[in-house]
């Protein structure tokens, strides 16, 4: 078993096939985007623990915090161990993760969900998020946009399954006689098992591409035809040890922080912000099974996102196409602010939009890094640039669950009280787009081959 997750005993055979690897990571980012349906349990948590939103929602802060920290800290690991190994890791972390999480509510100790869902469970998201990107962009140096779009696509829309089947299976185990808490407990237990077998698909499947592979070599895109998508490559082998030195590197920081802040900041609150929203009116009496409907729709337009968008920056061109993310969601989140409450199909309209390009810029970056970098290490640098996630993780459910309660009590608000949280959002995507707009080209001192070039020289 441990020579089968070995990096060596991963080397595609001949005759593989590089489009199975998206499906193998699509399993991955599927199974692990269930954290974006955490909100559809905020509310039978709450009434379980008789506790605020507050505590409940720095479940979901933690857990993307956590994923932040472990692959920043585990990317150089992936690198080493390879797709395999550490698909493996991240699947038992996350199936565990929901284990102890289902024991902490069967048993109504808060403090085991947040070690199970939120540590180890974020341990899982962490390493399963980064591990199958380096593999992806050696398979598709040709594609790298739209290969990272179809994976991380996934990732948004995990919550587009977990949402509904989650809501789904609390009303089985209700209807059986179950209390709200006993519910979720259950629910937790089948979604854990759940994700750990489809996690494993993706672990059995992937493969490495052999040394010195090339689409062209394998039948694929012609050399010319592979150049031209290569454009935007800078030609640089950067490791993460010195990207992390580089100006261009804190400014990529600030502004994947941005964009995650301002998506996470509708995200969190998703399915009782749309209740609130429509509370009074014609529109009252927004049930759970409409607003866990709502957390599946942003899921497609983040999922679509992350895939179109992507794509779309191999041909306009990364710098280009996050300066759309970002001064798009300026006027976007600004409508919301203003015009979101007139109608519901305008207010999803809006939010959907938003949650597009919150999925584009995370399906992008690792292109992005590509870039700016080379591919000698993209994996390492991305999970060191993911700590931002981690950040916002903290940041965008701050800044929202905070205006709130300045607003009023959980169950008594309305859309008025979500105004000044949007517009703090559209403060945040403005310091993004210049963040964006000051990334140049990496400095060849950074370039880790024009070394090796010196050294033999």
């Amino acid at each position: 078993m441990t020579d089968w997750l070995d990096r060596d005993h991963s080397i595609a055979e001949p005759g593989y096939s590089r489009w199975l690897i998206p499906p193998a990571a699509l399993a991955i980012h599927l199974s692990i985007g269930q954290v974006y349906a955490f909100s559809v349990f905020k509310r039978p948590l709450q009434a379980h623990f008789g506790t605020s939103p507050t505590p409940i929602a720095w479940i979901f802060s933690l857990a993307i915090v956590i994923l932040g920290l472990s692959a920043a800290f585990g990317g150089t690991w992936v690198e080493r161990n390879g797709p395999r190994k550490s698909m493996f890791v991240a699947a038992c972390c996350w199936g565990a993760g929901f284990g102890i999480g289902a024991f902490g509510v069967a048993t109504r100790q808060l403090w085991l969900l947040y070690l199970g869902y939120g540590v180890i469970g974020g341990i899982g998201l962490g390493i399963a998020y980064i591990s199958p990107v380096p593999t992806l962009i050696k398979w598709f140096p040709d594609r790298p946009g739209l290969a990272t779009g179809m994976a991380i696509m996934g990732f948004g829309g995990g919550a587009l399954i977990a949402s509904p089947v989650s809501v789904k299976l609390m009303e089985i185990f209700e209807a059986k006689g179950a209390a709200s808490g006993e519910a979720v407990t259950k629910t937790f237990l089948v979604l854990g098992v759940a994700y750990f077998v489809a996690m494993m698909f993706g672990a059995f499947t992937v493969r490495l591409p052999p040394p010195n592979w090339s689409p062209s070599k394998d039948g694929g895109v012609p050399d010319e035809k592979a150049k031209k998508a290569e454009v935007h490559d800078s030609g640089m082998r950067v490791s993460a040890a010195n990207a992390i030195r580089t100006p261009q590197f804190w400014m990529l920081w600030v502004t994947l922080f941005c964009n995650v802040t301002a998506g996470i900041g509708i995200l969190e609150q998703a399915a009782p912000m749309i209740q609130d929203f429509f509370r009074a009116g014609p529109r009252s009496g927004v049930s759970a099974v409409v607003a866990g409907g709502f957390v599946g729709v942003l899921s497609i337009c983040n999922m679509a996102g992350r895939f179109l968008w992507s794509s779309t920056s191999d041909i306009v061109g990364r710098k280009r196409i996050y300066s759309i993310y970002l001064g798009l969601g300026v006027v976007l989140y600004a409508l919301l602010a203003v015009v979101g409450s007139h109608s519901t199909v305008v207010f999803v309209l809006l939010a959907g939009a938003i949650l597009s390009l919150y999925g584009g810029g995370f399906a992008t970056i690792p292109a992005y890094i590509r870039d700016l970098y080379g591919p000698f290490q993209v994996g390492a640098i991305h999970g060191r640039l993911l700590t931002a996630w981690s950040a916002a993780g903290v940041a965008g459910p701050l800044i929202v669950n905070a205006i709130l309660q300045r607003e009023g009590k959980p169950g008594a608000l309305t859309a008025e009280a979500y105004r000044p949280a949007f517009l703090v959002m559209v403060g945040v995507l403005a310091v993004g787009f210049i963040a964006n707009w000051l990334v140049r080209n990496v400095d060849a001192r950074f370039d880790e081959g024009l070394k090796e070039v010196r050294n033999e020289q």
